[in-house]
């Protein structure tokens, strides 16, 4: 399964929209302190939505 998501961090109202095969792993990973991506500084996330996908390519599309 794949997963598209939307998050949100609350302090910011910052939002975020990827994508994963591990929907609750990468949530703990945006809000690790070891994140270096865009995430980093809008912590601590929070899943607003999501749609499951059986394929990347229907999860990559969805995404984008």
């Amino acid at each position: 399964m794949h997963f598209v998501y939307y998050l949100l961090s609350p302090s910011t109202g910052k939002t975020y929209v990827g994508r994963t095969s591990n929907l609750e792993g990468r949530l703990i990973a945006h809000n690790h302190e070891s994140n270096k991506g865009f995430t980093k500084r809008y912590r601590p996330w929070i899943i607003l939505y999501h749609e499951t996908f059986e394929n990347i390519e229907d999860a990559s599309n969805r995404e984008r």
